[in-house]
């Protein structure tokens, strides 16, 4: 991504945003940036961008919402490896469902959406008391900032559920905010989104690249009703059904031919991204800002993509996961980094470090154990392109909700209310562009859908080895699907919630934990702060 608009927002925002977004607990509530400020054309950008910032931060900053939805689930794994990453083990705790009040990934989570949240009644507050002028779409950017303000408290529900709503800026000092339950959070994201979808644009890209279009708020919509019965312990199947066609009927988006073209380096054209975050290396400067190649990669592998910087990677991924996949499945191909590697001119690799120092760096489908493993071992993320050259920090944006999800949130909802058959043509739909040399693999029935999951859950690692297999999951052969397409994309322990398998299920180094994991804690740092907090059952 090198020539959105929307990136100069970011850009400008940057320098707002590092002065005004405080955690709710700090003093800064009745600070202001502006007086009498009339916002329009690149400074309405830049100030509608300082609310968006946060999204970014807190999904992809060191230990933050793509490691907490991630390294808890089935799909990757950080072992100890040469180099490190035991990291106080904070990474086996996740992957054992042993993670505490104290974690950082449990307070960054928390701090970095609050700011998010605090950023948008920040906003919301200059504009309605008149501090900010927006001559011409005051109404539409209120609508927006409640919509945007709506989805930090959806990640908010979806890690922690009981959490304080709080919807103003211009507090007393000293207030602590009243906790609310999980179902009183759901209902007021409901409420946020419905309330103000009407007034939001439907222009795509442009001046509303990575903002909330209307089509991107019926996503988010439609995410939070697929969740609904988790959230609330009501389904609301029908309503993700409505809110998936109004994005559907619209026709502004579609499938790309290859699913890699969605996650390239110059992937701000693409007609499946509904609502990216916008990444630039040269202009997003934050050093762990979207850092998967280093994060992944053996330190050789910088020869590979003559990136600027050397990988000092360990994450990879659960060898049951890859089993699963068809071996005609494309996916399996242009989503995983395996075997020999070789530097840009066609060299050969060698480890670098640990026991197989001097051998062929080449990634095999083995892991021994969270407490030990070698450069060779577990298939390496390469879902996102990584661009010749490259700093530490990769130029492609982060699809937050695209086309395929769409087409298969509405597939699950139709499958739980009985039309598997309609669900199936769906999901054979996505299936199609990953099976072009075997075209007869694509086609799913009902029937299928209905069946078991193909992944093959128990313990196996140097320590035990167990079979459970997945014949038993309710719909698993559809949270396989999910599992297949939307790998790296930061979701997978939402979804195993969904199909109550996370706390149910054995794999690699994890055995099945008690059903309060389904949330996390609410951290330590803010239970010592606000005495109206009440700590998550179970902790």
């Amino acid at each position: 991504m090198k020539t959105k608009i929307f990136l100069i927002g970011l850009m400008l925002s940057s320098l707002i945003i590092n002065l005004s977004c405080t955690k709710l607990k700090d003093d800064a509530y009745d600070r202001v940036i502006a007086d009498e400020f009339v916002a329009s054309g690149d400074d309405l950008i830049a100030l509608i961008g300082s609310a968006y910032v946060p999204w970014r931060h807190t999904m992809l900053l060191w230990n933050g919402v793509v490691r907490a939805q991630m390294l808890t689930a089935d799909q990757d794994v950080l072992p100890a490896r040469p180099n490190g990453w035991v990291d106080g083990g904070v990474y086996k705790r996740l992957h054992q469902h042993k993670w505490t009040s104290e974690d950082e990934v449990v307070r960054n989570c928390w701090e970095r959406t609050y700011v998010g949240v605090n950023s948008c009644n920040r906003i919301i507050y200059q504009i309605e008391s008149g501090a900010i002028e927006v001559p011409d779409t005051r109404e539409q950017i209120l609508a927006e900032l409640k919509v945007l303000r709506a989805s930090y408290y959806y990640l908010l529900c979806d890690l922690y559920g009981n959490v304080p709503i709080v919807t103003q800026f211009d507090v007393p000092e000293g207030y602590l905010p009243e906790q609310n339950t999980r179902q009183e959070v759901y209902d007021f994201i409901i409420s946020e989104i419905t309330g103000n979808i009407d007034q939001l644009s439907e222009t795509v890209g442009g001046n509303f690249y990575g903002r909330f279009n209307k089509w991107a708020a019926y996503s988010l919509l439609a995410k939070v009703y697929l969740n609904a019965e988790v959230y609330t312990g009501t389904g609301n199947y029908d309503a993700c059904i409505e809110a998936c066609n109004r994005i559907i009927e619209a026709n502004k988006y579609a499938l790309e031919g290859n699913q890699s073209n969605v996650f390239a380096t110059h992937n701000e054209s693409s007609v499946e991204i509904i609502m990216a975050l916008a990444f630039d290396e040269n202009y997003v400067s934050d050093w762990n800002a979207f850092d998967f190649h280093m994060y992944t990669l053996q330190p050789a592998n910088q020869a590979t993509y003559n990136f600027t910087a050397t990988p000092w990677g360990g994450v990879c991924v659960t060898p049951q996961y890859i089993n699963s996949f068809d071996p005609d499945d494309n996916r399996l191909v242009t989503n995983f980094i395996q075997g020999q590697q070789y530097s840009s001119t066609g060299a050969a690799l060698n480890c670098t470090m640990g026991a197989f120092a001097g051998r062929p760096l080449a990634y095999i489908n083995e892991v021994p154990s969270m407490d030990e493993s070698q450069e060779v071992h577990g298939l390496r993320w390469g879902k996102f392109e990584y661009a010749q050259g490259i700093t530490n920090r990769l130029s492609n944006d982060w699809p937050l909700f695209r086309y395929a999800d769409v087409l298969l949130m509405k597939a699950e909802s139709l499958l739980r209310t009985g039309r598997q058959d309609e669900a199936a043509t769906l999901v054979t739909e996505v299936r199609a562009r990953n099976f072009k040399a075997s075209p007869e693999k694509a086609k799913v029935t009902g029937a299928q859908l209905l069946q078991g999951s193909a992944y093959d859950y128990g313990r196996r690692d140097n320590n035990a080895n167990t079979h459970e297999g997945g014949a038993d999951i309710q719909y698993g052969r559809f949270l396989d699907e999910l599992a297949w397409e939307f790998t790296q994309e930061g979701r997978r322990r939402q979804d195993m919630i969904r199909f109550n398998v996370f706390t149910k299920k054995s794999w690699f180094s994890h055995d099945p934990s008690a059903d309060y994991r389904k949330l996390f804690p609410i951290p330590n740092s803010e239970l010592l702060t606000n005495s109206k907090l009440k700590q998550n059952p179970g902790y």
